[in-house]
């Protein structure tokens, strides 16, 4: 990220140090796939990765009494941070870097944050306040990376790249679909710790096998919107996306075959070796792809 001897670069590197600490000590899913990605595309999957977990550990780890107030000063020290490009709270410093950077900012940032904020209020969702949330919580995220892939390599003066509707399609759809599986597997906990239904229509103590099979039938639309954006990345970002869906369809797939009454008693998990092995196999298909269509002539025009 630069030289370690100029203080001001040294500062940005122990930022982006810190937000890979949190993505590495919350998620192995997620960290599994943004190992795959290059140096400053990878840090700034960190930064975006380390403040959504910040907020998300107000609302669900510290909570309670003050959690409102605490979440108030992290997005009111981002909002600073997105103006100015300086935090002394490293992961809002690396964040803000990371955003100005890549293009992103108050359009995205404020959806979040509004989603983290009913956590605290919100204790049953219907169907508009639960699309509202996973918009804010998760599809916003999903634009965040995005931004990321296409422009965290760019050099100062070039312009930013903008992603066409397929891209910004998938993107939404990747981050809800994650979101989503997280809710069904997490459907215990979130109600019988945190006081939380997510899903619409779902009493988390009668979870019937049609819930689960209509709910996964949802998610697996969301992953093929995903799977059909995939072309529009950078290579890097390709697999790295790639490796981090084959995590994630696997885990649904174990969803789905889960009685009910077993996803409301234990967590149910892929295990990390089935998670490199699924991951690796999936990098290696689009790796294998890219350089096939690299080495496929291209067509010669004929003249008339």
């Amino acid at each position: 990220m630069g030289d370690e001897s100029d203080p001001g670069r040294l500062y940005d590197l122990t930022a982006a140090r810190t937000s890979r600490v949190v993505l590495a000590a919350y998620s192995t899913s997620f960290g599994l796939g943004a190992r795959l990605l290059d140096a400053p595309t990878r840090a700034g999957i960190d930064a975006v990765y380390g403040l959504v977990r910040i907020a998300d550990e107000v609302v669900d780890t510290r909570r309670g009494d003050g959690a409102a107030d605490l979440l108030d000063e992290l997005e009111a020290e981002t909002g600073r941070a997105l103006e100015r490009g300086w935090s002394t709270n490293l992961v809002v410093h690396a964040f803000a870097l990371t955003a100005r950077r890549c293009g992103f900012g108050h359009a995205e940032v404020d959806p979040f944050f509004a989603s983290m904020r009913t956590d605290l209020t919100v204790r049953v969702h219907d169907r508009e306040s639960y699309e509202r949330y996973v918009y804010g919580s998760a599809e916003v995220v999903g634009l965040m990376c995005l931004a990321v892939f296409l422009n965290a390599r760019r050099r100062p003066g070039e312009p930013l790249r903008v992603p066409d509707t397929v891209l910004v399609r998938g993107a939404r759809a990747l981050g809800a679909a994650f979101q989503k599986i997280n809710f069904l597997r997490d459907l215990r906990t979130d109600h019988d710790e945190l006081g939380r239904a997510y899903l619409p229509g779902v009493v988390p103590g009668r979870l019937r096998r049609r819930d689960v099979e209509a709910f996964c039938r949802e998610v697996e639309a969301d992953l093929a919107a995903a799977r059909a954006a995939l072309p529009g990345l950078p290579v890097r970002p390709r697999i790295a996306v790639a490796a981090t869906v084959a995590v994630y369809e696997r885990l649904l797939a174990r969803l789905a075959a889960t009685p009910p009454e077993d996803i409301l008693r234990a967590r149910v998990r892929v295990p990390d070796t089935m998670k490199v092995a699924l991951a690796a196999r999936a990098a290696g298909g689009q790796l294998l792809g890219h350089v096939a269509s690299a080495r496929s002539p291209r067509p010669r025009k004929v003249l008339a």
